[in-house]
């Protein structure tokens, strides 16, 4: 199914996908609530929604179909590179991300990959993919730690390394007494029953990037 807003784009995508004999268009759509309504009718295997769209979202009809079609494929094709579009397409439910600027035999490898259930990205886009996803991985690293207090992280960074109590005393200038209080908040904060745990904790969530 093709969805877009302007009629010779659909012109054209038609003519390419029916110059080839594994696929047909089953249907077309320029607004988001047609999108919709026309996915539910026909059950598409694989949609080319563009993001913007008159009267509406690529985005919003995206994750309107998926939810009613779990099967079908949506591949979204835009002139639109901004970071926000790309990961709200993919917060929706869409499978791919190709840009108009595509040429045509590009394209056509993109819907095949497609309809084998692969993931299709388009290469200028990629970098910030993984951008994105080293960040998101850093934010949720760093919220493992937010319940901590700096002198609580670097008693835990100690016991990571398998000091005792007295050996942590000693490297941080406190009583003995003052660092099992530290390592009874510890626990108690990130929700682990020992010192083993604690470190194992400390080491998944890489703490010393932190301290």
């Amino acid at each position: 199914m093709l969805v877009d807003d302007h009629e010779v784009v659909r012109l054209g995508l038609r003519s390419l996908l029916e110059r080839h004999p594994g696929f047909e268009v089953v249907a077309e759509a320029e607004t988001e609530a047609d999108a919709i309504e026309q996915a539910v009718e026909h059950e598409p295997d694989i949609v080319l929604m563009d993001i913007r769209l008159a009267g509406g979202s690529g985005v919003m009809a995206t994750e309107a179909i998926v939810a009613r079609l779990p099967e079908t494929k949506i591949i979204i094709l835009t002139s639109y590179a901004e970071d926000e579009m790309l990961f709200s397409a993919i917060r929706a439910g869409a499978i791919g991300y190709v840009l108009k600027q595509v040429g045509s035999g590009d394209l056509l490898r993109a819907i095949e990959a497609t309809a084998r259930g692969e993931s299709t990205l388009d290469p200028s886009l990629t970098q910030r993919v993984f951008t994105e996803v080293r960040r998101s991985i850093q934010r949720e690293e760093a919220a493992a730690f937010g319940d901590l207090t700096p002198q609580e992280m670097h008693v835990l960074a100690l016991i990571a390394e398998g000091r005792t109590n007295r050996e942590i005393a000693d490297s941080l200038f406190l009583s003995e007494g003052t660092v099992r209080n530290y390592v009874s908040s510890i626990l108690s904060k990130l929700g682990v029953s020992n010192r083993a745990e604690a470190a194992a904790y400390a080491i998944q969530h890489h703490l010393k990037d932190y301290l």
